[in-house]
C-alpha cells in the first residue's frame, strides 16, 4: 500500500490554511458581536461541498435529486438553471447494486459507457462526445479519482451535466475532448443526522464475492462534526470466462461546521487488480458477429493493476451576510501496471492477430480553487456574483513495451498462446519510468446571475480566461521534446424563464475548450509521393466547441423531466494541401433528448428517456455515435406485500458505424435487466435482500464502438450476470 502523506502533501498544506481561516473567521466576527448577542442553534445539514444549504433534496421516488452542482455556480435546483442535468442518488446506486460509476450511468438515456483505447478505462459518451474517467470531477475538482475505474460505494451522488461546460467547470485536464459533450461530477458521502451501521455481503455470477461496510457518526456540540467510513472488498471470478477481479476500497469522509464556517475533507484508497480480462476487438475489413457474451478472446496472462491514494478538502466562510468565500484543494497519487493482449480481426472466419503491450504509469496530481460569492440588489434586479480562480497540475511517468511477433488466434475459439516475448518497440524502462508529461491549467472566471420579476426570469452571464500548458519529454532520455502554452477566453450566456411553478424554459450558449493540436503528418504530391507537411511542429491555439441549446423543464412535484434541443460544432484538424491546419473540417452534432424521473403513482418509480442524435463529419456519421438511445427503468412496490419491490430496465442503442466512411456497421441492441428487493426485520435488525439479473436474455452484442478519437475498437456486452446481496443495519 502506498504511503498517504506523500500523496496528500498538497492537501495537507491546504488543510492547514483552511483550519487557520476557520479559526480566524469566528474570532473576527466575535470582536464585532456584543456579549449579550443571542446564541443560535446550529442546524446540521451535512454537506459534501461544505456549502450552507448542502446537497439538493431527493426528488419524489428518491432515485434522482432536485438538482446538483453546476461548476462554480454551486448547487442549483434543476428548475433554476439553463442546463440539462440529472443527479443520481445513493438510493438508486444501492438498490441496483451498482459496482462502478459506469453502472450508475447506464440509467441515463443521454450517456453510453465505452472503454479507453487499448485498456480497461471507463469512458462515457455524452451527446456523441467522449468524457474520460480521468476528466471526471470529484466534489468539483478534476483529476483526483482513480483513472480507469471507480467503485460506486464511495459515492453519494453521480451528477451528469450535459453540453459544453468549459466555463462552469474549467477546461478538462487531459485535452482529449472532455468538457465538449458534458461533464460528470461525483459527490462523496457524509455522516447524516442519524448513525449508520451497515454491512453488506454478496455474490455474483462466476463466484465473485463481495463485502462492504458503511459506518457514520456525528459528534460534538450540536453534532457539528461528522465522520463516515466506507470499506469494500471484491474478489473472485466474474461471469466472463477466465476473468478475475479483485478490488479493495477504503474511504473516509469528514465534515465540521460552525455558524459561519463549514469544512469537509475526504481521503480514499482504491486498489483494483484484473487478471485475464476480456480485451476490446479491432475490426478489419468487416464487423464480425458478436461471440458468446461470456466468451473471452483474450489471454490468461493479461494483467491490469491500478492503485490510487487521493483526497480533497473544501472550506466555506461567511465573510458577511451576503458574502461567502470558499477554497478547495485535492491531490492524487496513482500507480498502474498493464500487460495487455490486443485483438485484431484478420479473417472472415473470426481469425485474429493477437499482440502484446505492457506499460507502467505513475501520476501525481494537485489541484485547487478559490472563490468568492456575493449577493446584491440593484433596483428590482437581484445579482448573484461569482469570481473563482483554479489551478491544476499533473506529472506523469510512463514506459511501454510492444512485443512480437504477433500470435494467431480466433475470436470464436481462442487458444491459449505463449505471450510474445521479443521487444519490438519500446519507450523507457518498466522498472524506472521517466517523467514524460507535465500539464498545468490555470483559469480565472467571473459570472453574474441576474434575477428579474420575483426570480421568474434568470439571466446568467459569464466568462473564463483559461490557459493550458503542457510539456512533453522523451521516454528514453527524459529530455524535453515538446512544449505547449496557449490560452483562450470562454464565454457563456443562459436565460431561464419560469412560466409557472411547474414549467421552465431556457436557452443557452456555451463553449467547450480543448488543447490545440501540434502539426504533424504528410501529404501526397502531384506524383503520389508522400512528403512531410510544410508546417511540421506548428502549435495551434486551443479550439472550441460552440453549442446552442433550447430546453423546457417540467416539475409536477411527483414527476419531472427535461426536453432539450441542441447543436454543437467541433473543429477537426487535418491536412489541406501541403499544410496541417487546425480546422480542416468540422463535426456537427445535433440532437433532441428527453429525460423523465419521479414517482408516477405512489409506489411506482420511473426513470429514463430518449436521445436522437445526428452527427455530420464531411457528410458521414461519426464513428460510434448511434442515432437513437432509449432507457426505461421502473421500480415498483408490490401491493399487499410490504417491503417487496420489483425492478426492470430496458436499454436500447441504435446501430453505429465502425469506420469514417460508414461502410462498417454495428447492429442495434436491446438489453433487459430485472431485479427484486425485500426489506424485513430479523432479530430486531433491519435487513434488505437484493437480487438483480443483468442482461436477462443473455444477448450477444457489441456494446460500443471506439471512444478514443479516430479509433473503432469494439467492446463486447456483458453476459447474463446474477448479483445477490444482503444488507444488515445494526
Amino acid at each position: 500500500m502506498q504511503s498517504v502523506p506523500p500523496a496528500l502533501s498538497a492537501l495537507a498544506r491546504a488543510a492547514l490554511l483552511a483550519l487557520g481561516a476557520a479559526a480566524a473567521v469566528p474570532a473576527a466576527r466575535a470582536q464585532a458581536t456584543t456579549d449579550t448577542a443571542p446564541v443560535q442553534q446550529v442546524l446540521i445539514n451535512a454537506s459534501a461541498d461544505a456549502s450552507a444549504e448542502g446537497l439538493k433534496a431527493p426528488y419524489a421516488g428518491r432515485q434522482v435529486a432536485r438538482g446538483g452542482r453546476v461548476g462554480l455556480l454551486g448547487n442549483q435546483d434543476v428548475m433554476d438553471t439553463p442546463f440539462s442535468q440529472t443527479s443520481y442518488t445513493q438510493d438508486l446506486i444501492q438498490n441496483q447494486q451498482a459496482a462502478s460509476i459506469g453502472d450508475v450511468l447506464r440509467n441515463d438515456p443521454t450517456v453510453r459507457v465505452a472503454r479507453g483505447f487499448g485498456n480497461y478505462q471507463q469512458l462515457y459518451l455524452i451527446r456523441g462526445f467522449p468524457v474520460y474517467s480521468d476528466d471526471m470531477a470529484y466534489n468539483g475538482l478534476y483529476g483526483l479519482l482513480p483513472r480507469q475505474y471507480l467503485a460506486a460505494e464511495l459515492i453519494e451522488r453521480v451528477e451528469v451535466l450535459r453540453g459544453a461546460n468549459s466555463f462552469v467547470n474549467g477546461v478538462a485536464p487531459t485535452g482529449n475532448g472532455g468538457g465538449l459533450g458534458g461533464a460528470i461530477n461525483v459527490m462523496p458521502k457524509r455522516a447524516p443526522n442519524q448513525p449508520v451501521n451497515q454491512v453488506t455481503v454478496g455474490v455474483e455470477s462466476g463466484g465473485q464475492g463481495y463485502l462492504a461496510a458503511d459506518v457514520a457518526r456525528r459528534f460534538g456540540p450540536d453534532q457539528n462534526t461528522g465522520l463516515r467510513l466506507t470499506a469494500v472488498r471484491r474478489d473472485g471470478d466474474t461471469a466472463i470466462d477466465s476473468e478475475q477481479r479483485e478490488l479493495g476500497l477504503l474511504g473516509v469522509g469528514l465534515d465540521w461546521r460552525s455558524r459561519h464556517v463549514r469544512v469537509s475533507a475526504d481521503i480514499g484508497y482504491q486498489d483494483q487488480q484484473l487478471r485475464g480480462t476480456r480485451p476490446s476487438v479491432t475490426p478489419g475489413s468487416y464487423v464480425p458477429s458478436a461471440p458468446d457474451a461470456d466468451s473471452n478472446p483474450g489471454q490468461p496472462w493479461t494483467v491490469s493493476n491500478e492503485r490510487d491514494t487521493f483526497g480533497t478538502l473544501r472550506a466555506e466562510f461567511d465573510l458577511a451576510p451576503q458574502t461567502t468565500a470558499w477554497l478547495a484543494a485535492g491531490a492524487r497519487r496513482g500507480k498502474e501496471f498493464n500487460d495487455l493482449a490486443g485483438v485484431t480481426v484478420t479473417g472472415a472466419d473470426g481469425a485474429t492477430s493477437l499482440s502484446r503491450f505492457a506499460n507502467v504509469r505513475r501520476d501525481d496530481i494537485a489541484t485547487g480553487e478559490l472563490g468568492l460569492r456575493h449577493t446584491l440588489t440593484t433596483g428590482s434586479v437581484k445579482h448573484q456574483l461569482v469570481a473563482a480562480a483554479a489551478l491544476y497540475t499533473s506529472k506523469e511517468r510512463n514506459a511501454y513495451f510492444f512485443y512480437g511477433p504477433n500470435a494467431a488466434s480466433n475470436l470464436y475459439d481462442p487458444p491459449t498462446v505463449t505471450p510474445p516475448a521479443t521487444p519490438s518497440f519500446t519507450g523507457g524502462t518498466l522498472d524506472d519510468p521517466l517523467v514524460v508529461s507535465r500539464i498545468r491549467t490555470r483559469s480565472l472566471a467571473l459570472a453574474d446571475t441576474l434575477s428579474f420579476a420575483d426570480d421568474s426570469i434568470k439571466l446568467t452571464l459569464g466568462v473564463r480566461h483559461q490557459s493550458i500548458e503542457t510539456t512533453g519529454y522523451d521516454y528514453n532520455t527524459g529530455v524535453q521534446n515538446a512544449h505547449y502554452d496557449e490560452s483562450k477566453v470562454t464565454p457563456m450566456a443562459g436565460l431561464l424563464v419560469k412560466l409557472s411553478k411547474q414549467v421552465s424554459v431556457y436557452g443557452t450558449y456555451a463553449e467547450g475548450l480543448v488543447k490545440g493540436d501540434e502539426a504533424s503528418g504528410s501529404y501526397l504530391d502531384g506524383n503520389g509521393n508522400s512528403k512531410p507537411i510544410s508546417n511540421q511542429g506548428e502549435v495551434f491555439a486551443p479550439y472550441v466547441t460552440k453549442q446552442m441549446e433550447l430546453g423546457a423543464k417540467l416539475d409536477t412535484g411527483r414527476f419531472g423531466g427535461t426536453l432539450a434541443l441542441f447543436q454543437a460544432r467541433k473543429p477537426i484538424a487535418g491536412v489541406e494541401g501541403t499544410r496541417f491546419v487546425d480546422s480542416a473540417y468540422k463535426q456537427t452534432n445535433r440532437g433532441l433528448e428527453a429525460t423523465l424521473f419521479g414517482e408516477a403513482t405512489r409506489g411506482l418509480r420511473l426513470l429514463g428517456g430518449a436521445t436522437y442524435l445526428h452527427t455530420d463529419v464531411q457528410g458521414d456519421d461519426a464513428v460510434g455515435a448511434p442515432k437513437w438511445q432509449l432507457n426505461a427503468n421502473a421500480d415498483w412496490d408490490v401491493p399487499g406485500v410490504p417491503g417487496l419491490a420489483l425492478t426492470g430496465r430496458v436499454t436500447y442503442t441504435g446501430k453505429q458505424y465502425a469506420d469514417a466512411a460508414n461502410t462498417l456497421t454495428v447492429k442495434a441492441w436491446t438489453r433487459l435487466d430485472v431485479g427484486a428487493r425485500y426489506g424485513l426485520t430479523l432479530a430486531g435488525r433491519d435487513v434488505t435482500l437484493r437480487a438483480n439479473i443483468n442482461n436477462l436474455t443473455n444477448r450477444d452484442y457489441w456494446a460500443s464502438v471506439g471512444g478514443f478519437p479516430g479509433a473503432n475498437y469494439l467492446v463486447l456486452g456483458d453476459p447474463r450476470t446474477v448479483v445477490l446481496s444482503a444488507t444488515v443495519d445494526f
